[in-house]
This record gives C-alpha cells, sequence and structure tokens, in this order.
C-alpha cells in the first residue's frame, strides 16, 4: 500500500480511503462475490432437491452466465413508478439504502492494513450503519401505497428489532473478551492467543451467525420476503434497476457481517501477516460462511413470525447475557 501510494504520488490514507470501499473489500469484490454467490445457491439449492438449476444460458459453463443475462435484463427493464407513490421516497429508498449498506466498508479490515479508515470503534461504527437500513426499507414499503409492501415493511420493522439486539449482544461478547472496539485489535488479539473467537465464546458465534441470517432474509428467517404470504415483502412494486438494487441489499449486508463474522470469530487473516495473504485469507474464510448461510435455503423451510419472534426474545436474547458473561470470564483469563 505505501509503495502504491508513492508511485501514484499521493498520500496512503487517501488511498486507503478510495481502495478499501470501492475495491476490496468494497464494491468490485462484493458485485463479483454476490454474481457468484446467487449461482452458487441456485446450483445447490437445484442439486438438493434433485432437480435442474441454471443451465440454459450458457450450458457448457453450467449456467454460470445466467446471472449476467438476469442483470442485463433488469438494466433494460422499464422502471414502473405507478401515480400513487410517494415518487421521491419510492425512487431514492432502495438507492439511499444500497448506499448506506457500502459505508460500513470504509472501516470493515480486508485484510492486515487493508481498510479505508481504522477506528477503536469500528464494530460500532458498522453495526450502526448497517442498521440505518430497516428505516429506509419502511419508508420504501410506504411509498408504494401497496398494502402488501405496507405488511412487509411491518415485518421488517418487526424482525430487525430482534435480530439487532441479539446481533449488538453477541458483538459487546466479542468487545468484552478482547477488551476492544476494533476489528483489527480483536484479529491481533486472536492471533497472539492462538485461538479463534469460535472457540473462545462458541455461544457467541452462534447467536452472531443467527441474526446474520435474520438481518438479511436469510432461510428459515426469510419471512419478509414470503412470497406465497406477501409476494416479495416492501419490494412488491419495483422494477427494473430499482429492483435490482433490492434484491442486492440482503446480499449486502450478508458479505458485510460475513467480513465481521471471520474477524471476529475466525481470526481474521490469521495465520498470515503479509497484506496479499491475509486478504485471501479473510475472503476465503468469508466466502465459505457466505455459501453456509445460503446452502441453509436447501434444507429448512420458512419459520412463522410469531415463532421467529419467541425464538430470538425468549430464548436467545438471555442466551446473549450468558455469552456477554462468558466473554468476561474470558477476558479475565486472557489478560
Amino acid at each position: 500500500m505505501v509503495e502504491l501510494a508513492k508511485i501514484l504520488h499521493v498520500p496512503v490514507w487517501a488511498l486507503r480511503g478510495f481502495l478499501a470501499p470501492l475495491v476490496y473489500p468494497g464494491l468490485v469484490a462484493l458485485l463479483g462475490t454476490v454474481l457468484f454467490l446467487i449461482w452458487a445457491e441456485r446450483k445447490m439449492a437445484a442439486r438438493v432437491q434433485q432437480r435442474v438449476g441454471p443451465y440454459y444460458v450458457s450450458p457448457k459453463l453450467r449456467g454460470a452466465l445466467q446471472l449476467i443475462a438476469d442483470g442485463t435484463r433488469f438494466a433494460l427493464q422499464e422502471i414502473i413508478v405507478h401515480v400513487e407513490t410517494d415518487r421521491l421516497m419510492f425512487i431514492l429508498g432502495p438507492i439511499l439504502t444500497f448506499t448506506f449498506l457500502s459505508l460500513p466498508f470504509t472501516v470493515l479490515p480486508g485484510g492486515p492494513g487493508i481498510y479505508g479508515f481504522r477506528s477503536d470503534f469500528s464494530m460500532v461504527i458498522v453495526y450502526a450503519l448497517l442498521t440505518l437500513s430497516p428505516i429506509t426499507v419502511i419508508l420504501m414499503g410506504w411509498a408504494s401505497s401497496n398494502k402488501f409492501a405496507m405488511i412487509g415493511g411491518g415485518r421488517e420493522a418487526l424482525l430487525t428489532v430482534s435480530g439487532e439486539i441479539t446481533l449488538a449482544l453477541a458483538m459487546l461478547s466479542v468487545a468484552a473478551m478482547y477488551g476492544t472496539l476494533d476489528f483489527v485489535t480483536a484479529v491481533e488479539k486472536q492471533m497472539h492467543t492462538g485461538i479463534i473467537g469460535l472457540v473462545s465464546n462458541p455461544i457467541a458465534a452462534l447467536l452472531f451467525f443467527l441474526a446474520m441470517l435474520l438481518l438479511t432474509d436469510r432461510v428459515p428467517f426469510d419471512i419478509v420476503l414470503g412470497e406465497q404470504e406477501i409476494v416479495q415483502g416492501p419490494y412488491t412494486e419495483y422494477s427494473g434497476v430499482l429492483y435490482a438494487l433490492t434484491m442486492a441489499i440482503d446480499y449486502v449486508k450478508l458479505y458485510a457481517l460475513s467480513i465481521a463474522f471471520t474477524l471476529l470469530f475466525l481470526g481474521g487473516w490469521a495465520p498470515f501477516t503479509t497484506p496479499l495473504l491475509g486478504a485471501i485469507s479473510v475472503y476465503v474464510k468469508s466466502l465459505i460462511v457466505l455459501l453456509f448461510s445460503v446452502f441453509l435455503r436447501s434444507v429448512y423451510g420458512r419459520m412463522r413470525l410469531d415463532h421467529a419472534m419467541n425464538f430470538f426474545w425468549a430464548k436467545l436474547f438471555p442466551l446473549g447475557f450468558i455469552a456477554l458473561a462468558l466473554g468476561v470470564f474470558v477476558h479475565v483469563i486472557y489478560a
């Protein structure tokens, strides 16, 4: 990074602030990962359910170009804004949501020294930015002037609060365990002790993963997007590029939270210390978490709204305090 900054004659902080959110772990890496992830999700689901997955577009590549065809269709599709919508909020909703969800990549490290800006409160910043998106999603449902979209927005509000509390307790447990709110320091602590967070506090890891599934509308918590009950949730009225952005919302959150899970519970870039190998380590670990998350779609059904709420509040919420106590106990041992 320093050598590249010298070659380009720009400050290191400016180069980091540009490359991290836009290239890696930011938008360029995100785009490639999402394209692969959707293809892999369809293939895994088809294999488990013994049916044909993407095939007819580029059959020799086993349907690998299907996502490019889908993206082209969305790009050329007409954007329909019906007369009863709140036009400004309807159009700005997906754009603002995607923008908010892209900001965590400025502080999420993708490897040793690979980050936009380092902060002692990077965990708090990522959490705060990711939890802004439900506000705009609810506004999108309201602006659509559609009862299905409004119901979807209401479900989003109910479920998101449950997932956010669980995620906060999991992150606080890690913060208490390592005595820091900085992702980089958390990784360094794991490398120093030789024990990853998944082993040190498996309860917090479980809570984080389950909250991640709920916040990204993954099975079995894809209640907001329950097609059989509420069409497409808060995104029912969207089409074209705007609909593509609404589809990207959950994948951006899933990608960001998978990187955070890797940093907090899988040792981040350990055992490597060089930027290249460290970045590869973080990306591969995050990709494994992503693939496991989407694989669950093939083997689990959707939970009912009341069952999911009861599961998070009655069972996981008390478990969060146990994880927090365990984090404090481990911190005393490490100290």
